[in-house]
């Protein structure tokens, strides 16, 4: 029988375990750096309803050439912060077995003490030659000096991991040439707010792991900068042929992109998971999320991936765990109050917790291969599962907060620049998707019909077409996007009720100013009307448009505002951030009957005075 070979490392960092966690944990990264190579999965199903995934890889080796390698990709194992471990079994390729552990402890110093282990096991005379030669010693030592590198770490005495060598991206001259004249474009579009040359540089030059999906959220946190900042800039990349975008369809469980389409029209209506075997649905204002890539002809991205299922993948799992039939495991795990589910990894229901109870641990994660319940609380500071089915299950505690960085349809098509540089980004006709919080601001000219016949046809179109780029300008500023304009009136739509009302304001607030500007000195006063909720986007007119009762009150608010103040609903003025703004602004509560509603409309108002 062949002799498994054991290798271990105690590193030490001088940041606590929570710091170092998210570094050690992003396993993508960490194998591009090594030069782990890119492999692919596909899911296969068993009669228990459980998915064995497949993976499929073909290193290149400067002495042997190609490499088949073949393996079930085993589930990983973690506890958020202390500790991971994976294991390959394989059926093809010089090892039998491949795996790693690593754990993170903290130290008397404030610091980390991480411990990896590397275990192998031959499954030919190439196996042991390679194993023989320190295929582990230097496969740890390189994961050593790419988590030091990432860390901002001296390395001093360790071998260098070899990054991404010089390709035709960067070595090309003309290809060069052409990327310096989209950075020139990007930025004279003024979408670029000096980001273009740093986008730029990133696709030639950084890891494949960040720019296989491209999301301009973490661009955005990473970079400092505000977001619809760097989701202008990657939008404004795209019109010149920087990047390509993708709309993903994330699977409610996994978050996985596990469908992607090219554009809006090519949505589907339901999706499935292979890796959790559950349909699913398209949300527009939840899981279906623009993400961007290289384009073709700039840099060529390979598919797969450097790891597709380790725990810096899905930071919303805390704990993920296999036991075995009848095992029962209590783990360190001191999870916060919060929204969290139980669940396995394996097809099945789950339970939904508001978070453990106060001395105690989340109830035990009981399962039995279809459902998990909850248990007895587990100690203060862990985390217990049992199960109870007749086979394996991957038992997974995981938050229920969505995915931070993920640019939804709904916010990205709220967004002016999206409906200015692709305002032919449409759902097929005849489709509907439901947005489940929209903001959406209705404002018209008061008394235009006189400003007609004072001005002249001419000047007073010439006025009203003024207004309308003072209007878009206010509310591109606060990350809205116009919808459409109707007459005198604009419908303007916004991801976020805080910024819709804070572009109302300022609308008001700059009117005087823009009045200044001019030229026969007419004073327009724009009457404005906001409320928020739940609509259906469609496509009308070939763009994207709203309906629903939502949108039939805010334009019914707009007709109760005397022009300069701001009118909007009770409901909107609730949101939290809505109501700090508008508690130094000593909003008047008020009450009509409009046009289509039964029941009187309660509505706060902000005068012109709280503007002067």
């Amino acid at each position: 029988m062949a002799k498994t070979i054991r290798r271990s490392w105690v590193w030490h960092f001088s940041q606590p375990p929570e710091t170092v966690w998210p570094v050690l944990a992003d396993t993508p990264h960490i194998n591009e750096a090594v030069g782990v190579p890119k492999y692919e999965l596909e899911d296969v199903f068993r009669p228990d309803g459980s998915v064995l995934r497949l993976a499929r890889a073909a290193p290149r080796h400067v002495l042997l050439g190609r490499l088949p390698l073949e393996w079930d990709e085993q589930p990983y194992q973690w506890v958020v912060g202390h500790s991971y471990r994976q294991d390959r079994r394989f059926h093809r390729g010089p090892l039998r077995w491949l795996g790693l552990t690593m754990e993170l402890l903290p130290d008397d110093n404030g610091g980390t003490r991480a411990i990896l282990v590397l275990e192998a096991e031959p499954a030919n005379g190439l196996g042991r030659l390679l194993l023989l030669l320190g295929f582990l010693n230097r496969g740890g030592r390189a994961m050593e000096r790419a988590a030091r590198e990432r860390m901002g770490v001296g390395t001093r005495g360790l071998p260098q991991v070899t990054g991404r060598p010089e390709s035709a991206e960067t070595a090309d001259p003309h290809r060069l040439q052409r990327v310096d004249a989209m950075v020139a474009a990007i930025e004279a579009s003024g979408n670029g707010h000096g980001l273009a040359r740093r986008l730029a540089d990133l696709v030639l030059t950084g890891p494949e792991t960040d720019l296989a999906r491209l999301r301009p959220l973490a661009l955005a946190r990473n970079w400092a900068v505000p977001p619809r900042h760097a989701i202008e800039t990657c939008l404004a990349a795209v019109r010149t042929g920087l990047l390509a975008m993708n709309w993903d369809i994330l699977c409610p469980r996994c978050r996985g992109a596990k469908n992607s389409v090219t554009s809006l029209d090519r949505l589907p209506h339901g999706v499935h998971c292979p890796s959790c075997n559950v349909p699913y649905d398209a949300d527009f204002s939840h899981n279906v999320e623009l993400t961007f890539h290289p384009a073709e002809a700039i840099r060529a991205v390979a598919p797969g991936g450097f790891c597709l299922s380790g725990p810096g993948l899905t930071p919303h799992v805390a704990v993920q765990q296999t036991l075995a039939p009848g095992e029962r495991r209590v783990v360190a795990a001191g999870l916060a109050a919060g929204p969290w589910r139980l669940r396995t990894l394996e097809p099945g229901s789950g339970t939904d917790l508001d978070g453990p109870e106060p001395e105690q641990g989340l109830p035990t994660a009981v399962g039995d291969g279809r459902t998990v319940i909850p248990g007895v609380p587990a100690p203060a500071g862990s985390v217990a599962m049992e199960n109870r089915g007749n086979h394996k299950l991957t038992f997974i505690i995981e938050s229920r907060s969505w995915i931070a960085d993920a640019l939804t349809a709904h916010h990205v098509t709220t967004l002016e620049a999206f409906r200015e540089m692709f305002s032919d980004a449409v759902l097929r006709p005849g489709d509907e998707v439901a947005i489940g919080h929209v903001t959406l601001m209705f404002t018209d000219l008061k008394a235009s019909t006189a400003l007609y016949g004072r001005v002249g046809d001419a000047r007073a179109y010439q006025l009203v077409r003024n207004h309308f780029a003072f209007l878009a300008e206010q509310v591109r500023q606060h990350d809205g996007g116009v919808v459409k304009t109707i007459g005198d009136a604009v419908m303007a739509a916004f991801h976020d009720p805080e910024r819709a009302v804070a572009a109302a304001i300022a609308v008001q607030s700059d009117i005087a100013r823009f009045n200044a500007t001019q030229a026969d000195g007419q004073a327009l006063a724009i009457k404005l009307g906001l409320h928020g909720g739940p609509c259906v986007a469609v496509t009308l007119n070939g763009r994207l448009d709203y309906f629903g009762s939502t949108v039939n009150l805010a334009a019914r608010l707009q007709g109760q505002s005397a022009g300069g103040d701001v009118v909007l609903s009770a409901a909107l003025a609730a949101d939290p951030g809505v109501a700090a703004r508008l508690a130094p602004l000593t909003p008047v509560s008020e009450q009509a009957v409009v046009k289509g509603f039964t029941d009187p409309i309660t509505f706060l108002r902000l005068p012109a005075t709280a503007f002067a």
